[in-house]
C-alpha cells in the first residue's frame, strides 16, 4: 500500500506545488534559472515572467550551476516565510553568484540588501518588466532568430493537465494579521475576455483543471465602477465552466453571494468545491483580526450549501494562538467544528509579521500554548477527515490521474481534492495503459485519514 499524504504536509497550508522545469537549454543559450517560493499567485507571476523571458531568447535552467543568474520569487506573507526567502536567496547567491529577487518581499528591498548586499537587483510583486530589465542588465539576450524568435508558448510550472488562472490582484480587506494589501495593493481585477482567453488557450493545450486563484475570488470584478453585474464572479464561474475542463476555486471569501455559486456547482459546471479562509469561528477573536464576526450565521451557509449540493467539499484554513486567544475562545473553535464538519483543513500557530497590526494586539499566546492548541486541533480536524472519507467507501467517482510511479501506482485526485493540499486517491492495480491527466471513474474501496484507495 503506498505512502499516505501527510496533510497538512507543514504549518505553511498556503504553499505552491514544487516548480517543474522540464525543457532543455540549447548550447550556448543564455540561461536562466528560477526558484519560486510561496502560493500559486506566485507560481503564476513565476509563469508569466518565464513566458517573457523564453519569448526573448531565453532558456529556462531548473537548477543554479547551469544558469547564468537566477530569479528568487519570494514570499513575504509570515515571518517565517520571509527567512526562508532571505535563505533561498542565501543558497542562489553561493551557488551561483548572479541573483536578482522579485516577489513580496521584494516590497521591501531595504530588508533583503541589508541580508545580501550582493544581489544584482530587487523588483516587488508583479513588477515584470523590472524583472526583465534586470535580467538584460545581467545577461543581454542573445537568441538565434531561426530556433528561439517563434510565437511563446506559455512557461507552465505545473504538470501539463492542470494549470493556476489567477483573475484579480491585491485585496481590500484589511485584516489584522495580514500584510498583503501592503505588498501587493487593493483589488485589480483582470478583464474577463482576458480571463476567459486564457483560460481556452489552457485547455486548448491539454488542460483538464483550471485551479481559479486570487487574494479574494468572490470579489472580482467588484473593483470596476461602471459594471453590468454586481457580483462578476458569478457569470466567470458560468463561463469557465463552459470550456469543459473541472474548475476549481481558491480564496473563497465567505460573502452572502457565494450562496448563488453552489447551484453552479450541483448542475455540474464548476465543481463542488469551496475553499474559504474562516480562520476562526470565536467572535471576539474574529472581531480582533478585524474578520467578519459571524460563525454562527456561517453555521446556517454550511448548512444552506450543503442543501443545495450535497456533495459539495469544504476546505478552510484556520489561525490558532491569535494574541488574546483565551482557552474558551480555542474551545469554541473546537466545537465549530463539530458542528460544521469541514472536509479539508488547514492551520497556521499564528507568527507576527512585520509591519501588521496584529503584532500591537496584548495577551500574546506563549508558544508552547500555540503548539499544544495546533496539536488539539488537527487531531479534531484529522478524525473529522477520517470520518468523512469512511463514508465514501462503496462510492464511484471521477479521478484525474497526476501520476504513475514505476510501481504501477497511479496516484489521483476527486473531485474533492486540490493539488498538494488536499489528499489522494490511489490506484494499485489494473493501471497499464492509463495516462497521466486522464480522467477516469473508480469505485473506492478503503480509506485512511486523508486519503483514499479505489479500484478501476
Amino acid at each position: 500500500m503506498p505512502l499516505m499524504s501527510q496533510n497538512p504536509p507543514s504549518l505553511r497550508p498556503d504553499l505552491a506545488p514544487a516548480a517543474r522545469i522540464a525543457d532543455a537549454p540549447r548550447s550556448g543559450q543564455p540561461t536562466i534559472g528560477m526558484v519560486s517560493l510561496g502560493c500559486p499567485k506566485a507560481l503564476v507571476d513565476s509563469e508569466r515572467i518565464l513566458t517573457r523571458l523564453r519569448a526573448e531568447g531565453y532558456g529556462i535552467s531548473p537548477d543554479y550551476s547551469g544558469a547564468d543568474a537566477v530569479i528568487v520569487n519570494t514570499c513575504g506573507f509570515l515571518d517565517s516565510a520571509k527567512a526562508e526567502s532571505l535563505d533561498a536567496i542565501g543558497e542562489a547567491l553561493s551557488e551561483n553568484g548572479r541573483v536578482i529577487v522579485t516577489g513580496c518581499l521584494g516590497a521591501e528591498p531595504d530588508y533583503i540588501t541589508g541580508a545580501h548586499p550582493r544581489v544584482l537587483a530587487v523588483t516587488g510583486p508583479h513588477q515584470y518588466e523590472q524583472v526583465l530589465d534586470a535580467v538584460h542588465a545581467a545577461v543581454p539576450p542573445s537568441p538565434d532568430p531561426f530556433v528561439d524568435l517563434l510565437p511563446a508558448s506559455g512557461v507552465s510550472l505545473t504538470p501539463r493537465h492542470y494549470s493556476y488562472l489567477k483573475i484579480s490582484e491585491g485585496c481590500n480587506h484589511k485584516c489584522k494579521f495580514c500584510i498583503i494589501p501592503d505588498m501587493r495593493g487593493l483589488l485589480t481585477s483582470r478583464p474577463a475576455k482576458a480571463v476567459l482567453r486564457e483560460a481556452e488557450k489552457l485547455v486548448e493545450s491539454g488542460v483538464r483543471e483550471l485551479l481559479v486563484i486570487s487574494q479574494d475570488t468572490s470579489a472580482y470584478g467588484t473593483d470596476w465602477k461602471d459594471r453590468d453585474e454586481k457580483f462578476p464572479i458569478l457569470s466567470l464561474a458560468r463561463d469557465l465552466g463552459s470550456l469543459g475542463a473541472w474548475v476549481r476555486m481558491h480564496y473563497v471569501y465567505p460573502y452572502p453571494h457565494v450562496r448563488e455559486l453552489v447551484p453552479l456547482m450541483a448542475e455540474g459546471l464548476v465543481l463542488p468545491y469551496l475553499d474559504i479562509p474562516f480562520q476562526h469561528a470565536h467572535p471576539e477573536t474574529l472581531k480582533r483580526m478585524a474578520r467578519p464576526a459571524a460563525a454562527a450565521r456561517t453555521l446556517d451557509e454550511i448548512a444552506a450549501w450543503r442543501d443545495v449540493c450535497p456533495d459539495i467539499t469544504l476546505r478552510s484554513t484556520f489561525i490558532v494562538g491569535y494574541p488574546g486567544e483565551t482557552e474558551a475562545e480555542f474551545q469554541t473553535l473546537l466545537d465549530w467544528m463539530d458542528e460544521a464538519q469541514l472536509d479539508r483543513v488547514g492551520c497556521f500557530q499564528y507568527e507576527n509579521v512585520a509591519g501588521a497590526r496584529s503584532n500591537a494586539l496584548p495577551d500574546h499566546v506563549p508558544e508552547e500554548v500555540k503548539q499544544e492548541r495546533w496539536d488539539r486541533f488537527m487531531e479534531k480536524a484529522q478524525a473529522i477527515s477520517e470520518a468523512r472519507l469512511a463514508a465514501k467507501v462503496g462510492q464511484r467517482m471521477d479521478v484525474i490521474i497526476d501520476e504513475i510511479d514505476e510501481d504501477g501506482v497511479a496516484t489521483c485526485r476527486t473531485k474533492a481534492d486540490a493539488p498538494e493540499i488536499d489528499g489522494n486517491l490511489f490506484i494499485d492495480d489494473r493501471t497499464d495503459g492509463l495516462s497521466v491527466g486522464e480522467i477516469v471513474s473508480v469505485e473506492v474501496d478503503e480509506a485512511g485519514e486523508y486519503d483514499l484507495w479505489g479500484q478501476l
